[in-house]
């Protein structure tokens, strides 16, 4: 059985007047800060004892003092008045079309120390604007923009008739487990070796037109995700092509290791910035826009 709902009988006005009181230190102090007359600010906090029932200011010479219930009490007021400041100003920030919320589509390829640095810059500027995060592969990113579902993506190509601009270029290397048969032949390798090889593939996650590219072996196994991509070829499964921000750290440690080609050991990518909806950019879009600019051209060699 669902609480009976309680209807709120005190105001912000009330609770302001005794946050007022307690920082200033009294009432005429108060009152002085608020742009009010001291009886109105008295009438105020009088009143919100009353409602509550509780005493919760006492009066130690000239100074207004919260009893130990004031205490607890006005902690949650201060919360209470900073969240309705907060909203008030979000509302004011969407009647300038400042957006409610982004979508953000990003090819998993981005290296998520570059995605959560650009989001940690964005956040103390967001202004209440939530951002809601799709990661996709390859074509992915196409339909997110064909269908105007993301106003900011970031993708592995640049579609025709799409404007964007170059973030950053990754290096896919070629690697396998240290252990793994194509490493024990003590040997630069041709494309003829992988052939009787398994290949591990991240399926592309876009729906109508997938991209099939990259597959040399005669067998391979698909998986979603660059993680278990990376998670197949560290138990020894098969070789794979991953971008080098996320397996560097393995292979400085040795859990993976480049496999020996004779060419095609790179295959380098780029990845593009890019407005889903170019014809209806909103402030808060454009910023998040440039704190990934700002972030790749820091990590650019």
């Amino acid at each position: 059985m669902d609480s009976p709902r309680i209807t709120p009988r005190i105001t912000l006005d009330q609770w302001r007047a005794l946050q007022a009181v307690v920082d200033a230190g009294g009432f005429a102090q108060a009152a002085a800060r608020l742009h009010r007359t001291q009886s109105a600010v008295s009438h105020a906090v009088a009143r919100l004892q009353t409602q509550l029932g509780l005493q919760i200011l006492r009066i130690e010479g000239r100074k207004a003092v919260l009893t130990e219930a004031g205490v607890a009490i006005l902690g949650r007021a201060r919360a209470l008045l900073r969240t309705a400041a907060e909203l008030e100003q979000f509302t004011r920030n969407l009647e300038r079309g400042w957006e409610a919320e982004i979508r953000l589509v990003a090819d998993a390829a981005l290296p998520s120390t570059m995605l959560m640095e650009a989001l940690r810059r964005f956040q103390p500027l967001s202004q209440g604007t939530r951002v809601q995060l799709q990661q996709v592969v390859m074509s992915g990113a196409d339909e997110a923009l064909e269908e105007g579902s993301a106003e900011l993506v970031i993708g592995s190509r640049l579609p025709p008739q799409a404007l964007g601009d170059l973030l950053l270029e990754i290096d896919f290397v070629a690697v396998a487990h240290p252990e793994h048969a194509l490493q024990q032949l003590g040997r630069s390798l041709t494309q003829a070796d992988l052939v009787d090889q398994l290949q591990v593939v991240i399926r592309d996650s876009g729906v109508r037109s997938p991209r099939d590219a990259g597959w040399l072996a005669a067998e391979r196994w698909t998986v979603t995700s660059i993680d278990n991509a990376i998670a197949a070829v560290q138990a020894g499964l098969g070789f794979s092509w991953l971008p080098r921000p996320q397996v560097q750290t393995l292979l400085d440690q040795g859990g993976l290791r480049l496999l020996p080609l004779e060419e095609g050991q790179v295959q380098r990518g780029q990845l593009y910035l890019m407005y889903g909806r170019p014809q209806q950019v909103g402030p808060a879009t454009r910023l998040l826009a440039e704190q990934f600019r700002s972030v790749a051209a820091e990590c650019a060699p």
